[in-house]
């Protein structure tokens, strides 16, 4: 079995460690960890059994693959700290926001590199990411979407500047989600409900929206199709319809998305 490692061991690369060794795409003793907190590195060695390590150079010459976790701005330290320690034959995956593949290739040389943009939900298993992979790294796609598949769907695209728009309606799009519901349940405590009331309800309303949008899709049917189906004409959902029309509710999503991903373009360029 090959290895993997992880420079940069905060919430989402835990997210992954659990993912990819509930799902047994690698065994704990296959799995190595850095980070620059030794409390860190106790807690994943006695909690998921993972071998870690205090050397980033070290670790990147251990392991077949080696993702980087490390936050944006720490990026290009790490990157220093491993140049003259990875193998050449080594797949290279950043979860990184905008850091870019040339970027990476910059320091690292030519070698295999897939950027990722995971999202929140990797923690419950239902991430929605999206890679790209440089021209090296064509024929690794597949293991790098094993790995992803272990905390929920993956999508592939051809086009690394995809990227800021994919940030832009899933990387940030569950605290997109995280408001709205945050504000229904506000509105609801507004119109009587207890906050434990009106929580229960919009968190099981959102869930269940999810689940039924999701078997809808698959039976060809869209969320503006269920939109309509529940709207009916002066009814209590059309009466709210009109109010969200009226404050522009579709222009300020989409304003807000596109406020989204220009600034992963700005970040992706430095």
């Amino acid at each position: 079995m090959e290895t993997i490692g992880f420079i940069g061991s905060g919430n989402m690369a835990e997210a992954l460690i659990n993912g990819v060794l509930k799902a047994g795409v690698y065994r704990p003793g296959k799995v190595y960890a850095s980070d620059i907190r030794p409390e860190r590195l106790e807690y994943l060695r006695e909690h998921y059994g993972v071998r870690t390590a205090d050397d980033n150079a070290l670790l990147a010459s251990k392991v077949d693959v080696l993702v980087l976790s490390v936050k944006p701005q720490n990026m290009k330290d790490a990157l220093d700290s491993i140049r003259n320690g990875i193998g050449e034959d080594t797949l290279v995956i950043s979860i990184a926001a905008g850091i870019t593949t040339s970027l990476i290739a910059s320091i690292l040389g030519d070698l295999a590199i897939v950027r990722v943009m995971p999202n929140m939900p990797a923690w419950v298993d239902e991430a929605a990411s999206a890679l790209f992979a440089n021209a090296k790294a064509r024929t690794k796609v597949e293991k790098a979407r094993l790995i992803l598949l272990s905390v929920g769907e993956v999508i592939v695209v051809e086009d690394e500047s995809l990227l800021d728009p994919v940030t832009a309606v899933s990387g940030s799009g569950p605290a997109y989600f995280f408001l709205l519901m945050q504000e229904m349940i506000k509105a609801g405590v507004e119109l009587g409900l207890s906050e434990e009331d009106a929580q229960h309800l919009v968190l099981q309303t959102a869930k269940g929206a999810a689940l039924l949008a999701e078997k809808a899709a698959g039976e060809g049917t869209s969320p503006a199709q269920l939109s309509a189906r529940v709207a009916t004409p002066n009814g209590t959902t059309e009466a709210a319809f009109n109010v969200f029309h009226a404050h522009g509710f579709g222009e300020m999503v989409s304003k807000a998305l596109q406020r989204a991903s220009d600034r992963s373009r700005e970040l992706s360029a430095g």
